[in-house]
């Protein structure tokens, strides 16, 4: 099916690495024009280049979202590689560094920052022009720890819950205006920063490196999914340029989870 993205103009935020390469690749294989942002040039030009190599057109934003300078300056960067963003992704974040159960405000005020603030910095300086062209589309990247909060993840899964509360508040801000607002909440997905995770769980059992065992076991008794699967990157992907398309017009406040039948919710 033709999504109808060809020659869309999309900013991924935190796209050096991770979920959202795979979302910057998904979104130019369908044609999009792509702004690959992070805080590393290198990463960020080798991830373009990447992109540029299969076919596709990308171009490189930097800045740390954190800080009002770093968002100007990453939107500045962005809105100059094509003319403009008619796509924004808002992937940027992460859990901060921090003691589990931990009410440090300075800890609490850091993820709220990176996970909710940051996105709001880069609305506040995109979404206008997505009004102005009554065009545009919004997807927040949270996490399943937004929705179901086990109480290990702090104020990171308290923060993507605000983020996905922003999602809905401001998709009812602007109703009828052509920009759409969503929310895709990961499960696991195999980044580079699972691996010493699974490397823990490893030594902790007593099989070393054997990944495939410690992700089987992680699957089935900690993470508990319902696929025998860790997601890819490219999941995400495939269900945020569905989000972009303008085929999904009627899709509006929704909150999409992508966690291979992880949580115990309904919602």
């Amino acid at each position: 099916m033709d999504l109808g993205l060809e020659g869309k103009r999309a900013l991924i935020t935190g796209s050096s690495s991770g979920i959202g390469v795979g979302i910057a690749r998904c979104l130019a294989g369908e044609g999009v024009r792509v702004v690959i942002h992070g805080r590393d040039v290198a990463r960020a030009e080798a991830v373009a280049a990447d992109i540029r190599n299969a076919g596709g057109e990308a171009a490189v934003a930097c800045g740390d979202l954190s800080e009002d300078a770093g968002a100007d300056a990453a939107a500045s960067a962005a809105l100059a590689a094509f003319g403009g963003i008619d796509i924004l992704v808002n992937n940027a974040g992460g859990s901060t560094r921090g003691k589990i159960g931990s009410l440090d405000s300075g800890y609490w005020l850091d993820s709220y920052n990176a996970n909710l603030v940051s996105a709001v910095r880069m609305i506040d300086r995109l979404h206008g022009a997505m009004v102005e062209r009554k065009w545009g589309r919004i997807v927040q990247i949270s996490s399943l720890a937004g929705v179901q909060n086990g109480g290990r993840s702090g104020p990171y899964a308290v923060a993507k819950a605000a983020l996905n509360s922003m999602a809905l508040g401001l998709s009812k801000t602007l109703a009828f205006t052509g920009v759409t607002v969503n929310t895709v909440t990961p499960g696991m997905i195999e980044t580079s920063m699972l691996d010493s995770y699974f490397l823990g769980i490893g030594n902790q059992m007593g099989w070393g490196d054997d990944r495939a065992r410690s992700v089987d076991y992680v699957l089935k008794n900690l993470h508990k999914q319902s696929v025998a699967q860790l997601g890819q990157p490219e999941d995400i992907g495939f269900v945020v340029a569905m989000l972009c398309s303008p085929r999904s017009d009627y899709i509006n406040g929704a909150v999409f989870r992508i966690d291979g039948g992880t949580a115990a919710s309904v919602y």
